[in-house]
């Protein structure tokens, strides 16, 4: 015992006070999203309608705390508390595993830092009430024993009093407790409880946009390098690296047309539904000059279109018996294509490279295709765990019908998660691997071995524009386009089951199933919308998911999750109420174009409202600004003043006055260039069309 009171307070403040994770969303230790518990807890006296334990972990937790042997009952009342706290379904924030997962959750260090009948026994925190009632009381393989990696703590069975591990109160809060702020909890005896009494945030006026280019590209990706660039890729397969303009400028997107970045249009097959799907760049590209693209091909037409069916014996379908209307004249003739390209070569500089080389480095990832529609392909690096994330469809098919998105043998219907800069050796056939990755080890493979390792979340029909929040990266939304009835944004958490084909958004696609044989474990979307409640042209719905708004150029829009519907043409801010709840209030936002927008905006009839066509997708770039990607072109969201709308947060003071547009960036003004892309942007509605 003397060995650990030798050793500083200050190291075991150090090994022990972890960084505060920079959000709260409900999620638990394994980082997976706290669910419905099927039956209540017999030990822990978790009552909240979500928790992040099952009966089996109740009945463990309940043996650690029986094998403590703890005599005294006020003592043994507060560590049970504090035992239970991993079923909390704030767990991962109150135990910190962001940076390094705890054996104690953040204890409470603020006198009443909570309105709990624990914390309410003495003026002090709830921190220092835990050494008050238990320093002097022996417990059994203490929680509380300092741990330190490659020394570890307590021999087992080793029975002490938080007076032979600490040398005083001060010490032991020092090490254990923290202070609440706006972002973080600390444990305080009792389930967290958000503040529910903080009013609803009123919804923005009006969401102001100017016009920077007049082309319906469909991928937008800000340049790694923190610049003032941003790459901007069509469905026919070319990629352009263009400049953005400064606000107040009168300046269109520094974009030529007919210089393009790279051109894939020879490897791309582009028809209807198919295309140029997602772009990816390497969050070190600075440096090693990587970048990915994810499309389509058609081996009839291509000789490196090749790959495994994602209708196999694995998943228990036979290609031979896909008969449809909406299958290729070969049963997987298209494939979803995701393959790796590289600017050395064409630059010694990665970051000023202005030219990627179009020949292929390798194939990440290659499957064919069951149908041709619902394959989504939107592809976009962790920002904090630097791995790639896939997003797949279904394959397509009235209601799920061969049911891939619930088959954990089958990458359909998924959101892959690999690690791109670890490469199998070609020896390493038996990984049995769907392209040229490796596993990251924390996928939910390592505890559900009957799903296939590349999975990270599953259960969804067509994600069409998914996107991690800049200020809390625990934050991953999705949004999943519906069949015929609902639309639907998804909170993305490890292992998630979203739903489909049993539910579209919160509604049974087959409404005669028992609700008793729905898995109780699925995930309801936190937001979204019902065909009927949107005026759609085309007499469709179909959302494209957006991002959290973090830009300053407008205030009053800020942490509102911004989505859309590409055929209503509506937009949707959606405010997180309480704050780091995952619970979401959604209004919809009236919009319009600055009249001094450096491109002219079309306008509906007889209003001052722009006429962006169709949305197609969202984009942000490095200053956090937003864009929405439309038919009729790029527009940025500017300071709401510009369109007259009201903004009491806004700096009036600031000087932003945009200068006269040239003629020749005129949204009128139109150029053969510019006549290449009208076929390009009808096959894009097609698209969509078809992905319904």
């Amino acid at each position: 015992m003397e060995a650990f009171l030798s050793f500083s307070p200050l190291l075991c403040l150090f090994l022990l006070m972890y960084p505060h994770p920079s959000s709260s969303l409900p999620m638990c230790t394994n980082l997976r999203a706290p669910v419905i518990a099927k039956e209540p807890l017999a030990f822990c006296p978790y009552k909240q309608e979500k928790v992040c334990c099952d009966s089996t972990k109740d009945s463990k937790l309940q043996m650690q705390f029986e094998a403590m042997n703890i005599s005294n009952p006020d003592c043994a009342s507060v560590i049970k508390s504090i035992l239970c706290a991993t079923c909390d379904q704030y767990s991962a924030n109150l135990f910190k595993v962001e940076s390094q997962i705890r054996s104690v959750p953040v204890l409470c260090d603020s006198p009443n830092s909570a309105d709990s009948s624990l914390s309410k026994q003495s003026e002090t925190s709830f921190c220092m009430m835990v050494w008050d009632t238990c320093q002097n009381i022996s417990m059994q393989n203490s929680i509380f024993a300092p741990s330190l990696q490659g020394i570890g703590g307590l021999p087992q069975n080793t029975s002490s009093k938080l007076t032979d591990l600490w040398q005083s109160r001060t010490d032991f809060c020092t090490s254990f407790g923290s202070k609440p702020d706006e972002t973080t909890q600390c444990f305080n005896g009792s389930p967290i409880q958000l503040n529910t009494t903080t009013q609803t945030p009123i919804p923005p006026n009006g969401l102001c946009l100017e016009r920077l280019g007049d082309k319906g590209y469909i991928n937008m990706a800000a340049h790694p390098d923190r610049s003032d660039r941003a790459f901007f890729s069509d469905l026919p397969g070319k990629i352009w690296l263009a400049t953005i303009p400064t606000h107040g400028s009168g300046e269109p997107l520094g974009l030529d047309e007919s210089n393009p970045f790279v051109d894939l249009t020879d490897q791309v097959k582009f028809d209807t539904v198919f295309g140029l799907m997602g772009i990816a760049f390497h969050p070190k590209f600075a440096e090693n000059g990587r970048f990915f693209a994810s499309f389509n091909c058609d081996k009839e037409t291509s000789s490196t279109c090749s790959g495994r069916c994602g209708c196999n014996s694995d998943v228990g379908c036979d290609p031979s018996k896909l008969v449809s209307s909406s299958t290729a004249d070969h049963p997987c003739q298209y494939h979803n294509v995701v393959a790796e390209y590289t600017v050395n070569g064409t630059s010694s500089d990665p970051a000023k490279a202005t030219k990627g080389d179009p020949i292929e480095v390798r194939r990440i990832f290659t499957m064919g295709l069951p149908f041709t529609n619902n394959h989504g392909g939107q592809i976009l690096f962790g920002p904090t765990d630097g791995y790639l994330y896939i997003m797949l469809g279904d394959g397509g098919g009235r209601n799920g019908p061969l049911g891939f998105a619930q088959n954990k043998k089958s990458l359909l219907g998924k959101i892959m998660r690999v690690d791109v800069d670890t490469i199998p050796k070609e020896t390493d056939d038996d990984l049995n691997l769907w392209g040229n990755y490796s596993i990251p080890q924390d996928n939910p493979y390592s505890e559900d071995k009957d799903m296939l390792p590349e999975i990270w979340a599953l259960g969804f029909r067509n994600p069409w524009r998914c996107s991690f929040d800049s200020e809390r990266p625990s934050y991953f939304l999705c949004a999943d386009i519906g069949q015929d009835r609902y639309e639907e944004i998804d909170v993305i958490t490890k292992g998630g089951n979203y739903g489909w084909s049993i539910y579209e958004g919160h509604l049974l696609v087959n409404s005669s199933k028992e609700n008793t044989s729905v898995d109780t474990d699925l995930i309801f979307p936190a937001m979204g919308y019902n065909h009927n409640d949107v005026n759609k042209k085309e007499g469709s719905a179909a959302i494209s998911g957006g991002y959290f708004y973090r830009s300053t150029t407008d205030p009053c829009m800020y942490g509102s999750y911004l989505y859309a519907d590409l055929y209503a043409t509506a937009l949707w801010a959606a405010a997180e109420t309480p704050t780091n709840s995952g619970n979401f209030t959604t209004t919809s936002i009236p919009f319009s174009c600055a009249r001094d927008s450096p491109l002219e905006c079309n306008s509906v009839p007889n209003t001052n409202l722009a006429a962006l066509g169709y949305i197609f997708s969202f984009g942000e770039d490095n200053k956090k600004d937003l864009y929405i990607l439309a038919s009729t072109g790029v527009y940025r969201v500017v300071r709401p003043s510009r369109c007259n709308y009201s903004c009491t947060k806004e700096n009036v003071t600031q000087d932003e006055t945009p200068k006269t547009s040239s003629p020749s960036s005129s949204a009128n003004h139109i150029t053969s260039q510019n006549m290449e892309f009208v076929l390009s942007v009808s096959l894009i509605l097609v698209l969509v069309s078809c992905m319904l």
